[in-house]
């Protein structure tokens, strides 16, 4: 038999499609044909994949060859299709009974050796493999792990195409010789791609990251914190320099609850084909933290790149925290572009080579100085800023992107008897409240597609969940006087529920509403705040 044919998956962003990689051997001239909108590194496969088979003892077929990548109209990248194209060519060579490979999906780098070289994005793809309904998948050894988060799989882990073969042929399989000890392991190149993390960092485990008892002083600062965890609130971090704006936005991740199977799946999928996974730690199951740095382009935050566009830092950080250091000096622009994720949860990026949907659902911390020195204050100081100057920097960040943010807090310098005073409460007694009022909020929500109150829309929250009668008096107040946009209100009654939940109340009063009015425009409204969070 000429013919063979067997399957891999395409990557469209961090979505897979299916694809059906067939061989097909013809008298004549030996050549090797390559169709169905290969990439530059795709079309390289043809010299990859003959030098791995004949390494691997096989002879290669004297033949015209073409291998045909179907459905032809999806493009194809990378070179993970490898492992796939040297099988079925074996296979329509008579190698390999054509039958054992035809229900396979086939996901790998080859080496020119023979080695099956780990590949980006391996999640993603063994996910779509099993919605498509195949069972049977082959992987490099190196990502067996990672593959093996889907349910219903079976993935066999290979570590050269010597091995499958005899997988295959129902053969003796051989051992393959490990690398040296102490030496380093280029097999780990494809998987950790230097750079491509747009300053992410995974969250640490519990006990081993930044402490918030660090923090000095910050009362509201603390507060603020501890409800844009609860309850997924953006926030907006403004005083000078070496007030603890970044110290702050550091402890966040921390203050949020462990992720969901679910969530767990999605962030890991994004991180794979990013090319930021650790080869150490196959799942993540912390929020991750992005902090991209001020010079950022369009395509490194919100996705993008030649080709199909490649996830940004806004989907890195999904499910996490994204945390824009000197929100001021972001290109306008730039910050512009969140406005749509943050609304949707996810960017849309669209391409000639093809539109991409990728997952953008975070919690954003924008830190900002007051004016360019730093030093402008309520009190005056020793700001020597022009107010011009000062009113052109602070127009950086848009109405339109400030209205979506929840809070938005003061911090002032820290005071030497801030300094001096104990340490105050530590990240696992805030995280402990947060996850306390979470599974509130999960409780009241379930049913619905949401979980957190930030995601709750705003029509829906007033007419399905009501508050103390009354509570929305001084909001409605705000909103007639035009300092509330009816996003805004919406918004105020979404924090008044995440402050309801941290304090055990069933609904929100008429002091949760005032302390959201306070967190959210500045202006205070005399309500107590207790040093453990609101009361």
């Amino acid at each position: 038999m000429a013919f063979a044919r067997t399957c891999s998956v395409a990557l469209v962003g961090v979505d897979g499609v299916v694809v059906e990689v067939q061989a097909d051997l013809e008298p004549g001239v030996a050549a090797f044909t390559l169709v169905g909108l290969p990439d530059k590194s795709l079309t390289e496969s043809r010299d990859r994949v003959r030098a791995a088979v004949v390494n691997s003892g096989a002879q290669w077929p004297q033949k015209k060859l073409t291998v045909g990548l179907s459905p032809a109209s999806v493009p194809k990248a990378g070179s993970s299709f490898d492992l796939a194209i040297a099988v079925a060519t074996m296979a329509a060579a008579e190698l390999i009974d054509p039958r054992a490979i035809a229900d396979l999906v086939l996901i790998g780098e080859l080496g020119l050796d023979g080695r099956v070289r780990p590949v980006r994005g391996v999640l993603p793809a063994v996910l779509a493999a099993a919605e498509a309904g195949y069972e049977h998948v082959v992987v490099p050894e190196r990502t067996a792990g990672e593959a093996s988060l889907v349910p219903g799989v079976s993935v066999l882990g290979v570590r050269s195409l010597r091995q499958l073969v005899a997988v295959l042929t129902d053969g003796p399989v051989p051992e393959e010789e490990p690398d040296e000890e102490g030496r380093p392991d280029p097999m780990l190149a494809g998987l950790v791609v230097p750079g491509a993390g747009v300053g992410t960092g995974l969250a640490a485990d519990p006990g081993e990251g930044p402490d918030l008892a660090d923090v000095a002083g910050q009362r509201g600062a603390r507060l603020a914190l501890e409800v844009a965890a609860a309850g997924g609130h953006h926030l907006l971090l403004s005083g000078p320099p070496g007030a603890g704006k970044t110290m702050l936005a550091e402890r966040l991740p921390g203050l949020l609850p462990p992720l969901t199977r679910g969530e767990s799946l999605e962030v890991t999928a994004v991180h794979s084909v990013a090319g930021i996974l650790p080869p150490d730690r196959p799942l993540v199951r912390r929020a991750p933290y992005c902090a991209p740095h001020h010079s950022a382009t369009m395509q490194s935050l919100v996705g993008g790149g030649n080709g199909l566009p490649r996830p940004g830092a806004v989907s890195l950080a999904h499910r996490g925290v994204l945390f824009l250091d000197e929100a001021p000096e972001f290109s306008g622009k730039v910050l512009d572009a969140l406005r749509q994720p943050l609304e949707s949860g996810q960017v849309v990026v669209a391409r000639a080579a093809g539109v991409v949907r990728l997952p953008a659902r975070f919690l954003m911390v924008l830190a900002a100085n007051p004016c360019p020195c730093g030093r402008h204050s309520r009190q005056g100081d020793s700001c020597e800023c022009p107010s011009s100057v000062i009113r052109r920097y602070q127009a950086r960040l848009s109405g339109p992107l400030l209205d979506r943010v929840d809070l938005r807090v003061e911090v002032e310098p820290v005071s030497r008897a801030d300094l001096l005073a104990a340490r105050g409460e530590p990240t696992a007694a805030v995280a402990a409240r947060v996850l306390a009022a979470r599974e509130r909020a999960a409780a009241r929500l379930i049913g619905t597609p949401w979980t957190r109150n930030a995601d709750v829309p705003g029509h829906e929250l007033r007419t399905r969940w009501h508050p103390a009668p009354g509570a929305l008096a001084a909001a409605e107040r705000d909103m007639e006087r035009g300092l509330l946009t009816a996003r805004g209100l919406d918004r105020v009654l979404r924090t008044a529920w995440t402050l309801a939940d941290l304090a055990g109340r069933a609904r929100p009063e008429a002091h949760d509403v005032d302390l959201a009015l306070e967190l959210r425009t500045g202006i205070a409204r005399g309500v107590p705040v207790s040093a453990g969070g609101p009361r």
